[in-house]
């Protein structure tokens, strides 16, 4: 499968990733800013070059929606103009690869420490990492203000249910220190 077709096969599961131990979440803010300010939003649409969720509407309108439930339950309301900040959803994927020995080794071959490393197997396997980051970027002054974001181990999950309620639940994390206190 050519890197083209992988990015566009991964970029459907971008989110369905992120619910393990192993997703790590971060965010970070211009403490200068007055977010008790930030009333209103709106949608930033256009596609940004290089983002994987260009390549699946579907993913990127699911987050949205969560985006959506968890700011308007904050007392956010989405208008279509003259917003006090644009929300910004986008995502990368990147192919890791993995590597792990068993046996052998310089201290611990057959014939014990020091020996060398015969008997020794190496593994390698190829995963997708996916980070998904929202941005909430001032809107009369065009400056970003706000990014969260949550970078984990793609997981393939056909299932829509499953793949919304994992949506929902990154969603949510990234977004529990927004707005900062």
């Amino acid at each position: 499968m050519n890197k083209y077709v992988s990015l566009c096969f991964s970029a459907a599961f971008v989110l369905v990733l992120m619910n393990c131990s192993s997703t790590s979440y971060k965010s970070d803010y211009d403490p200068s800013k007055d977010f008790s300010k930030y009333k209103t939003y709106a949608w930033f649409t256009e596609n940004i070059e290089g983002d994987a969720l260009a390549a699946d509407p579907l993913t990127k309108k699911r987050i949205m929606g969560a985006v959506d439930k968890v700011i308007q339950a904050r007392g956010g309301q989405l208008v279509e103009s003259d917003p006090d900040v644009m929300v910004v959803v986008h995502a990368g994927v990147k192919e890791r690869m993995n590597v792990t020995q068993t046996g052998g080794g310089y201290y611990g071959g057959w014939y014990g420490p020091g020996w060398g490393g015969y008997g020794g197997t190496t593994h390698v396997s190829y995963y997708d990492e996916g980070t998904l980051v929202i941005d909430f970027v001032d809107y009369a002054e065009k400056e970003l203000v706000w990014r969260g974001m949550a970078t984990g181990t793609i997981d393939e999950n056909p299932n829509m249910e499953k793949q919304q309620a994992k949506i929902d639940q990154v969603v949510e994390k990234i977004l529990a220190q927004y707005p900062p206190k």
